[in-house]
């Protein structure tokens, strides 16, 4: 492993760590400070999420390209292994390897955080068709935003149109937007607010890999050619991070 690799690696266990903490530490702060109202809780949560993932891709993203998440990190693989671009194969189970762990330690540190055990599995059900469709849609919109932005030469807005969307995509789907995998096994262990049961991760995580491959799909059919800037995703890195990107 080169050192360049390393850097990346540790720049989305650390990044998918903090957005995971953003996502359940705000979570626990809404329900403490407007207790009863979860509409208001939801404003809370999804108002520190955006400025969170807006912040974090900012700091990450010229070290790794700030998936943060291995939907994202799967696709950049899948549209850049024709052209040289994007992740290796070798990267990408490196990259959701980092991810997971990252989502895992982030609502630990939010548990520990607020004086709660370290690890408290969510006995929050979220099963259902009409859930699932909400993560289709949320993790074919993200991919679609981010892979759009980078093909247009737009990617320098990603921070900003990430956090935007995923913020709208709180209130828009049904499964107020995980539309990410590392998150969604990180949110099992805490039983708060943004927590999920463990046995509702797996049809979520289902959900985001058929979200993938429509927002693939639609990429395919409105952008020619969508892999040629694979390494523009989701922040183009920097020089040294680039060399690591082909080993």
């Amino acid at each position: 492993m080169t050192i360049a690799l390393r850097r990346r690696l540790l720049a989305e266990f650390v990044g998918t760590a903090l957005l995971v903490t953003a996502v359940v530490g705000s979570g626990i702060m809404a329900t403490t400070l407007s207790p009863g109202d979860v509409g208001l809780q939801l404003l809370e949560n999804s108002t520190a999420t955006v400025f969170a993932l807006a912040a974090l891709i900012l700091i990450f993203g010229p070290v790794s390209g700030a998936h943060f998440s291995p939907v994202v990190s799967a696709a950049d693989w899948f549209l850049g292994r024709r052209t040289g671009t994007g992740l290796t194969a070798r990267g990408l189970g490196a990259y959701v390897v980092a991810q997971v762990l990252g989502g895992i330690a982030g609502a630990v540190l939010a548990n520990l955080m607020f004086d709660l055990a370290a690890v408290d599995f969510s006995g929050k059900d979220r099963a259902g068709g009409h859930l699932w469709l909400g993560e289709v849609v949320a993790t074919a919109g993200l991919i679609l935003l981010i892979f759009a932005l980078a093909r247009s030469g737009r990617a320098a807005v990603a921070p900003a149109a990430v956090g935007a969307y995923i913020g709208a995509a709180y209130w828009f789907t049904s499964s107020t937007s995980f539309a990410n995998p590392a998150v969604t096994i990180g949110r099992a262990f805490t039983d708060t607010f943004a927590g999920i049961s463990p046995t509702s991760v797996p049809g979520f995580v289902l959900a985001q890999i058929v979200g993938l491959a429509v927002g693939v799909g639609l990429l395919a059919a409105l952008y020619p050619d969508p892999g040629a800037a694979a390494d523009q995703v989701v922040v183009p890195t920097d020089e040294d991070a680039a060399v690591g990107r082909r080993s």
